[in-house]
């Protein structure tokens, strides 16, 4: 992710779980100066609740702005435009595939319930078109997984950072992105950990293009999904970074796959990288 990062979309149902989500698409947006937007999607009319008080309250949480700080000004002093749209008669992945008809982004920023998987997201053909028309990179917050934006203060606690690296896609790759997209939030040291789960370490190169020297792969075997959470849990990381198999975009990809599974179990938020 060595392209800036110009819009990030943020699904929200205004629950707790995506509270923690909008504290991370929100420091993730002013730190790339890019656009957010905020989207609810009801089956029934709508609430009337809107995005937009939650995101001025966190800034002012934060120290980043006064409460009475109209959309205009807080867009000015922080570099920060916020869309909220209010998706009515419409399920979620309907909703979700309709806004990406008509606005673009990098990344989005999902909520998840952990251990019961991404079952809102993944019922049904509507969000399997969902799956298919999503290329690009998503961030994962998970219930009951300790975040690195702190909801409290805005602060950014990203320190150690596992990278699951195999022979495909090229791990050179993978590093690179996950590494951009942690530059990308004005973190410049971390701890990193390469992790693959066989008996011969892939191909990747000692030192990367900007100078930076990567640590020894660690090999471990047996269940995948098992290895790379335990392997998060051992070293105690804020993030893990890795690429989703299939050309169809990152979400198509995780209906069942590895990448789904660590989501699920995951003690951190993942970053997950489609490989097209």
């Amino acid at each position: 992710m060595n392209a800036p990062l110009r819009s990030i979309l943020h699904p929200t149902d205004f629950s707790d779980l995506s509270g923690a989500a909008l504290a991370h698409a929100l420091c993730i947006a002013l730190a790339a100066k890019s656009k957010l937007h905020l989207v609810h999607v009801s089956e029934r009319e709508a609430t009337g609740a809107l995005a937009f008080p939650q995101v001025r309250h966190l800034l002012v949480q934060w120290g980043l702005a006064d409460e009475n700080d109209p959309p205009w000004v807080i867009s000015d002093n922080l570099g920060l435009e916020v869309d909220s749209a209010d998706i009515r008669w419409q399920n979620p992945a309907e909703g979700i595939v309709g806004f990406l008809g008509q606005h673009s982004a990098d990344l989005v920023v999902f909520a998840t319930h952990g251990r019961d998987g991404l079952e809102r997201w993944m019922k049904g053909s509507v969000s399997e078109a969902v799956l298919r028309r999503l290329a690009i990179p998503a961030l994962f917050v998970t219930l009951g997984a300790r975040g690195f934006v702190s909801q409290v203060n805005g602060d950014i606690q990203l320190r150690r950072v596992l990278i699951p690296v195999d022979v495909s896609p090229p791990a050179d790759e993978t590093v690179e992105t996950v590494l951009g997209f942690i530059r990308l939030l004005g973190v410049e040291s971390i701890m990193l950990h390469l992790l693959h789960i066989g008996h011969t370490v892939p191909p990747l190169r000692t030192t990367l293009s900007d100078g930076t020297r990567l640590p020894p792969v660690i090999l471990r075997s047996g269940n995948v999904v098992q290895s790379i959470v335990d392997a998060a849990i051992e070293f105690d990381v804020d993030l893990i970074g890795m690429p989703t198999a299939g050309h169809h975009g990152v979400l198509d990809a995780l209906r069942g796959s590895t990448t789904e599974r660590v989501i699920r179990h995951a003690p951190c938020p993942v970053l997950a990288i489609p490989v097209l």
